[in-house]
């Protein structure tokens, strides 16, 4: 009886269904360089717009081997806590500012100010 039993397959595990006559997508192999030297290739369906930059697994930014740079001259400039500070108060007003949040400060603490002596 054991010779005659139907052997089972799990459902889902494995596609009944063979791979003949299937093709991939076309496709390109691009090459990036970083700046020491590394060579990094990324494979891209053919009809995808190629990026200028490419970041590498080991974290470093790689350029498009015989690509255009990018332009990278319309970058805004960072802007800091400080400049934006700047933008609303002048020098002076924070020196002002400044000496009025210290003087509460050392009068809550008990401290003598310059002012009360």
């Amino acid at each position: 009886m054991s010779d005659r039993s139907l052997r089972g397959m799990r459902l889902g595990a494995q596609s009944m269904e063979t791979e003949s006559g299937v093709e991939p997508a076309p496709r390109q192999r691009v090459e990036y360089r970083c700046e020491d030297g590394e060579r990094v290739f990324v494979t891209f369906a053919a009809e995808a717009d190629v990026p200028p930059v490419w970041v590498s697994k080991t974290g470093k930014e790689a350029l498009l081997v015989d690509g255009e740079k990018p332009d990278t001259s319309n970058d805004k400039p960072v802007r800091t806590h400080w400049d934006m500070l700047l933008e609303r108060r002048s020098i002076d007003e924070l020196e002002t500012i400044l000496q009025d949040r210290l003087t509460i400060l050392r009068e809550r603490r008990g401290e003598r100010t310059s002012a009360s002596k």
